[in-house]
């Protein structure tokens, strides 16, 4: 399938890790808004780099695996027309550092939490639920018939 990218994108990571009761998810909020790690990417950047670099830049995770492949999800236009494609990663690391952004002054989170899918969707905003249904049945958690229609799940 050749798609062609929007011009306003994101590219983030529904990072995941695996712990005693079973898979958490990764979320981090910018004041009442929680979300996965994602930003803009760069002129001439690939879409899987930039969500690498976003998570390294925003929670100083570097160890994501893709055992999922390189499927990706993307939201339905917002926010000024920007779409968000988001991949899913696994990582090892436990630790969460939101680091301070030289050009903010302060983290650009407020808060991060390491939560099971349940508590994960009781956080998500309407945008981001049906990428967490998506990530959730691409781990195998949920049903693949339980992702909304909304929005484009695309393979790379």
């Amino acid at each position: 399938m050749n798609r062609v990218r929007p011009p306003n994108l994101s590219a983030g990571v529904v990072v995941v890790r695996q712990a005693e009761p079973g898979w958490l998810f990764l979320m981090l909020r910018a004041y009442r808004n929680w979300d996965f790690p994602k930003g803009l990417v760069e002129s001439g950047e690939d879409p899987l780099d930039a969500a690498r670099r976003e998570v390294t830049e925003e929670t100083l995770i570097s160890d994501l695996q893709f055992p999922w492949g390189e499927r990706y999800y993307e939201t339905a236009p917002y926010s000024r027309n920007k779409v968000a494609r988001y991949y899913v990663g696994e990582t090892h690391s436990k630790e969460v550092t939101l680091p301070v952004r030289p050009e903010l002054g302060r983290p650009e989170h407020h808060e991060c939490r390491w939560v099971p899918y349940e508590e994960a969707l009781e956080l998500a905003s309407p945008r981001i639920a049906p990428v967490l249904q998506w990530a959730a049945a691409q781990i195998g958690i949920t049903s693949p018939h339980e992702i909304p229609a909304t929005a484009e799940a695309a393979p790379r």
